[in-house]
């Protein structure tokens, strides 16, 4: 074993691999150039803040994310475990509070013996075994460090971030509590109902108001599941209306009927004090977003306790540049997180994961992690780094990625639980044959 290991950054993939990389009795550490040196996105020098959605999405079984959180689970993560002790309301979906959130895994990196948090920016690629997780602000000089390692050009996408307000200021007689098709009055969403007037003048001052970047913003620099709303709004009239704006299921309890739109908020922490606007990325001026969201019925007073963000993020061309287990060929470094073109948080987080069980297995001599291409994460690590990729993009772990069955149901959700199932199958017959890679506690749970 070598003295330590590096991993640079303190998100959510860089914490997963320090604390999984302790777990095992490897010295870590960790680096994160936060409060020192900040981003344009993050607010906090916390460890693993979540600068986006606070959600991190589907848990249900036969969804692809349910059952990345289920190969996670049966794998030990410590940050998915943070998650759910730390989780709020949001339907079938994973949401947590943010800052408890980060508070729980910040104080389970500071508690570990085997991690000595340095606070300062990493501009070159550390000697020895290191992990980069750098995240997709990652600091340029950096970047420029690793683009010259594994060459290619740098490619980047637009992320953005929705808008949070204060629940105080949200008019209850107007906004109404309800999940999707679920009884009035229940549900772990609150829904502002626009009538067909309403969601038109709204569209029109969407699409119409001020941006932060002037010029309009080509389709292949924007990644889709984090689309501004108003660049939604652009490809027709009723595109947010049959997206974000969807009222299916939702019925106005003013009316006794379906609006003809709606516009949903989220809870950001277990106490309910602040919502955010459910697939409202933005890239309006803040000034024009507190002027065109106050259109929307029940937000007319509304106090913003963040406005919308919206900011360049940078990835490398990993089926081009990086081995299937996310290492820089000829190097002892690997990558992990949004750098390596995945995206999404709990993708992040299998990343470090997985990038903590293959340094652990090259300091231990043992052959290299490459999980089984049938389950969620190990069809998106195939995908991430097949050469045969043309024009990659980020992915979020999807069905679309999985081989093919042998036998199809017609059924769509019989076809999506043989997915599960042969996943399930495939991930714990894995995991028998290397057993020296789980540790004590991390059995799987079978449901």
């Amino acid at each position: 074993m070598q003295d330590y290991v590096s991993v640079v950054g303190g998100g959510l993939a860089g914490c997963e691999c320090a604390l999984q990389l302790a777990r095992r009795g490897v010295r870590v550490r960790l680096f994160e150039q936060r409060p020192e040196h900040e981003s344009p996105a993050h607010h906090t020098g916390e460890l693993a803040e979540l600068v986006c959605s606070n959600s991190l999405k589907s848990t249900k079984e036969d969804s692809a994310a349910g059952q990345l959180k289920w190969e996670l689970a049966l794998m030990g993560s410590v940050l998915l475990e943070c998650a759910r002790m730390t989780s709020v309301p949001a339907g079938g979906a994973l949401a947590v509070d943010r800052k408890a959130f980060s508070r729980a895994v910040t104080e389970r990196v500071l508690s570990s013996e085997n991690i000595e948090l340095v606070r300062e920016r990493v501009d070159e690629l550390p000697e020895g075994p290191c992990v980069i997780a750098a995240g997709p602000l990652c600091a340029d000089a950096l970047f420029g460090a690793i683009a010259e390692r594994v060459g290619g050009d740098r490619l980047s996408f637009y992320d953005a971030a929705a808008p949070i307000v204060d629940a105080e200021t949200i008019d209850r007689s107007v906004v109404f509590s309800q999940s999707r098709y679920a009884e009035q009055g229940s549900g772990d969403y609150l829904n502002c109902p626009l009538e067909r007037e309403e969601y038109e003048a709204f569209v029109e001052a969407l699409v119409s108001a001020d941006r932060v970047c002037s010029k309009d913003f080509e389709q292949r620099e924007l990644f889709c599941a984090c689309q501004p709303a108003e660049e939604v709004a652009r490809t027709g009239r009723d595109s947010l209306r049959f997206g974000a704006m969807k009222p299916v299921g939702l019925v106005d309890p003013r009316t006794g009927r379906r609006p003809w739109a709606a516009v949903q908020l989220r809870a950001e922490n277990s106490a309910h004090t602040a919502y955010n606007l459910v697939g409202f990325q933005t890239n309006l001026t803040w000034g024009e977003q507190r002027r065109v969201f106050r259109m929307i019925p029940g937000l007319e007073g509304a106090e913003f306790l963040r406005y919308g963000v919206m900011h360049r993020n940078s990835f490398v061309d990993s089926p081009h540049a990086l081995d299937p287990t996310f290492a820089i060929p000829g190097t002892r470094a690997r990558l992990a997180g949004q750098i390596t073109g995945t995206e999404g948080y709990v993708e992040a987080i299998a990343s470090g994961l997985l990038a903590a069980l293959n340094v652990y297995a090259e300091l231990s001599g043992l052959p290299s992690v490459v999980l089984p291409v049938t389950g969620s994460l190990g069809s998106l690590v195939a995908y991430a780094t097949d050469p045969e990729t043309q024009n990659y993009q980020p992915m979020h772990v999807n069905f679309g990625l999985f081989p093919p069955l042998e036998n199809p149901p017609r059924n769509k959700e019989a076809r999506r639980r043989a997915f599960v199932d042969r996943a399930r199958g495939d991930l714990r017959e894995y995991l028998s044959s290397r057993p020296e890679l789980l540790c004590a506690g991390t059995d799987a749970d079978d449901s």
